[in-house]
């Protein structure tokens, strides 16, 4: 996937102002950033959400600039948004057929079913039935991703996934994290978690200010206080 140079506008408030970025196939990048400088919108104009007024927005070589967002997600983009937005009154089941996108394939030819999804995480198997709204927190950080999952991406965005959860769910949610990139799916991160976001990610991008202020590998951002101080600190 490839981002040039878009511009994103809430009302007449610039966000976005000509952010460029780019992932490779199997290639896990990390979006970091203080509170408010434009993470959660650069996900979302990928994703169609937010229409970026100017722009570039590919992926395997097609424009999505754009497009719907269910015509992004059907070529092959998922998004796991920082607000999780289950269907609390539809089981876990019922949640995770919601995200099925009929024809599509993942690059591995192996698609993601039910019966997939509970065999690699029982946990979630154990509350087939249960509704939604009655999961723990990390269950339905759990449950969003699985079905992001359903609907054979290649690539996953995936927004503060550690947000409100307690240090052992959080590192559950990043475990699966992990063995998807390992699995080869495409990923990009955003999460307030530096040392786990640095040490995964094969490079990272630093936000500022509604631009990428910047770009270089994970063990770089860790080692360089400077770095951290001067677009990581609070």
């Amino acid at each position: 996937m490839q981002v040039k140079e878009i511009s994103a506008f809430y009302e007449d408030s610039c966000v976005l102002q000509g952010v460029s970025m780019e992932v490779a196939q199997g290639e896990m990048v990390a979006l970091l950033g203080r509170n408010g400088v434009g993470k959660s919108t650069t996900l979302k104009s990928i994703m169609g959400i937010v229409h970026p007024r100017s722009g570039s927005v590919r992926f395997k070589d097609e424009e999505m600039r754009g497009r719907a967002p269910f015509v992004v997600a059907r070529k092959g983009i998922a998004y796991v948004p920082e607000e999780r937005r289950i269907f609390p009154g539809l089981t876990v089941r019922e949640n995770l057929l919601m995200g099925m996108k009929t024809g599509r394939r993942g690059k591995t030819g192996k698609a993601w079913t039910i019966d997939r999804v509970y065999g690699e995480f029982p946990q979630l198997a154990a509350r087939d039935g249960v509704q939604g709204g009655n999961l723990s927190g990390g269950e339905q950080q759990m449950l969003t991703l699985m079905r992001s999952l359903m609907g054979d991406p290649e690539l996953i965005l995936i927004d503060e996934p550690s947000e409100g959860l307690s240090p052992i769910m959080a590192g559950v949610i990043f475990d699966i994290i992990t063995n998807l990139h390992k699995g080869g799916m495409s990923i990009v991160l955003v999460d307030r978690n530096l040392a786990y976001a640095c040490t995964q990610a094969e490079r990272v991008y630093i936000m500022s200010k509604g631009r990428i202020g910047y770009r270089g590998t994970g063990k770089e951002v860790l080692e360089d206080k400077q770095i951290q101080a001067k677009f990581l600190a609070v």
